[in-house]
C-alpha cells in the first residue's frame, strides 16, 4: 500500500507539473497589473474570509454539482429539470446580512458552473434562470443587496460545458449525449460575450473564478485555451477585477491570485495541489462536508464542527492565505441550516479574535500542529489550537516587550535569551483557540 502511495503522488505530481507547463506555454508576454489591480491585491490579503456559494440547477436535484456526469445524464433530459426550479425563498438580502454578520469579508458566487446553466439574465443562451418558472435575474438581485451591504462580490464561470456541443470535451471529460462537433471559436466566443456581461452589467466585480482547465490536462498536444486574451479581456473591462484560476497549477501570467482546492497552501493532501506557492496573493477553497459543493441530501449530519472550521481559518491565515469557506444552498434558495450554525459559530468568534486574522500576515512561530502565528505590525499572534503543550519555544528578532492572553491583561510568564524565547502554558487542552499576544520592539 505504501509503495502504491507513493507511485500515485508521483503520477500527481508529473500530471501537475505538465499541466503547469501546458498552461504557462499558451500565454505570451509578461503581465503587468494596474495600481487599481495591485490595490484590490492588498485589500483581497486583508479580507481573509469570504463565503463561496455553489448555487445551480443541479441543487434542485439534491446530489451535488456533479450530478449529471457522475450518472451520465444526456443533457437533454437534463435541461428539463429547468421546468420545475423554483427557488421561491431566496433573498438576497437575507443571505447578504447574514453573511456580513458572520464576518465574512467577500462572497464568490457560481455564475455558471460545468452544467453549463447560467444563473443570470444572459443573452448568449436559454438555458438560464429567467427561463425557468421563476425567471427572477438572481445574480442582479444578489449584486445588488451586495452593493447596498458593502459586501465584495466575485463570480465564478466554469470552462467546462456539459450542455453545448460546441465545447471540446478533454480526455477526462464525457460526452453526456453531445455529438462529437465541437467549435472551440463560437465556444470562446460565447465564454468571452458571457464573461462581458458579467463585467458591465453586475457593478464591481471582485474577482472572475474559474474552474475546469484540468479537463484537458495531460494531453498529448497541449489544449491552448486562449487565457491571454481572455484574461486581458477581464482586466481591460474591470482593471481591479481578479482574476483567479482553479487549474491545480502553477501560476499563470495573468493571474491575480493563486488558489488551492480543499487544501491549504504548499500542502496536497486531497492530490489537486501539488504545485508550489507563488508570488501571488493565496486562497484555499474548501467545503464545510466531505465532498460535495452544490446542495446534496447525503450530507447531512456530515458537516465539519465550528471548531474544526475555525481552526482551519487560523491555519490558513497563518499560511498567509484566504479561507473561501463553501456553503450549497437548498433548491428552494435558503441556506442550509446547518451551514448558517458554522457561519454563525465563525462569526461569533471572529468577533471577538478577528484582530488576529483580518489584516495580518502568516507568521513563522509554528509547528502545523499545536500552535501556528499571524503577525500585524509589533503584534504576534500565536494560535494554541491542540491542547498537550507546557512549554514553548520559538525564535524572534526582536525584543519581547510583553506576552499576553489575547484580549486579557493576564501575563505570560516568558523568558528571553537573545533570539530564543521560552514560554510557560497552561491553557485549557479542549480550546478551539487559545491566542498569545506576542509584543516586540
Amino acid at each position: 500500500m505504501k509503495t502504491k502511495g507513493k507511485i500515485l503522488r508521483l503520477v500527481m505530481v508529473i500530471v501537475t507539473l505538465t499541466m503547469a507547463y501546458e498552461a504557462n506555454a499558451q500565454t505570451g508576454g509578461e503581465y503587468e497589473p494596474t495600481a487599481e489591480n495591485l490595490a484590490a491585491r492588498e485589500a483581497f490579503v486583508n479580507d481573509r474570509f469570504g463565503v463561496f456559494i455553489h448555487w445551480g440547477l443541479y441543487s434542485m436535484y439534491g446530489h451535488g454539482e456533479w450530478y449529471q456526469y457522475k450518472e451520465d445524464i444526456d443533457y437533454r433530459e437534463y435541461q428539463k429539470g429547468m421546468g420545475a426550479f423554483y427557488p421561491g425563498e431566496f433573498d438576497a438580502e437575507s443571505w447578504v446580512k447574514f453573511l456580513k454578520s458572520c464576518g465574512v469579508r467577500y462572497i464568490t458566487f457560481t455564475t455558471r458552473h460545468h452544467e453549463g446553466f447560467s444563473m443570470w439574465d444572459t443573452k448568449e443562451s436559454d438555458f438560464k434562470i429567467t427561463n425557468t418558472p421563476f425567471g427572477r435575474d438572481v445574480l442582479k438581485e444578489l449584486a445588488d443587496a451586495c452593493e447596498r451591504y458593502g459586501m465584495k462580490l466575485g463570480l465564478y464561470y466554469s470552462h467546462i460545458d456539459w450542455h453545448t456541443p460546441d465545447y471540446p470535451v478533454g480526455k477526462h471529460g464525457k460526452q453526456l449525449g453531445r455529438e462529437k462537433k465541437p467549435n472551440w471559436a463560437r465556444y470562446y466566443k460565447f465564454m468571452n460575450d458571457q464573461l462581458t456581461e458579467l463585467l458591465t452589467r453586475y457593478g464591481r466585480v471582485n474577482c472572475i473564478w474559474f474552474d475546469g482547465m484540468w479537463e484537458h490536462g495531460g494531453e498529448p498536444e497541449p489544449f491552448d485555451w486562449q487565457l491571454d486574451e481572455q484574461y486581458k479581456l477581464i482586466h481591460r473591462l474591470q482593471p481591479a477585477c481578479l482574476v483567479i484560476n482553479n487549474h491545480h497549477g502553477a501560476v499563470i501570467a495573468g493571474e491575480d491570485v493563486q488558489t488551492w482546492e480543499r487544501d491549504l497552501p504548499g500542502e496536497n493532501k486531497n492530490g489537486h495541489a501539488g504545485m508550489d506557492v507563488g508570488h501571488l496573493p493565496l486562497e484555499t477553497a474548501t467545503t464545510m462536508c466531505d465532498e460535495t459543493w452544490g446542495y446534496d441530501l447525503r450530507e447531512y449530519g456530515k458537516f465539519r464542527s465550528s471548531k474544526e472550521l475555525i481552526q482551519l481559518l487560523v491555519r490558513t491565515a497563518a499560511k498567509d492565505a484566504n479561507l473561501l469557506l463553501n456553503v450549497g444552498p437548498r433548491p428552494d434558495g435558503k441556506l442550509p441550516e446547518e451551514a448558517k450554525d458554522r457561519l454563525y459559530d465563525i462569526g461569533m468568534w471572529l468577533a471577538a479574535n478577528g484582530e488576529t486574522i483580518y489584516g495580518t500576515r502568516g507568521g513563522t512561530i509554528t509547528d502545523g500542529e499545536h500552535y501556528v502565528s499571524t503577525t500585524k505590525g509589533q503584534h504576534t499572534y500565536i494560535h494554541l489550537i491542540k491542547g498537550g503543550l507546557s512549554e514553548l519555544n520559538f525564535e524572534t528578532d526582536g525584543k519581547v516587550v510583553s506576552i499576553t492572553q489575547f484580549k486579557s491583561d493576564m501575563k505570560i510568564e516568558y523568558k528571553q535569551k537573545g533570539r530564543q524565547v521560552s514560554v510557560k502554558l497552561k491553557y485549557p487542552a479542549t480550546a478551539t483557540d487559545y491566542i498569545l499576544d506576542v509584543q516586540t520592539r
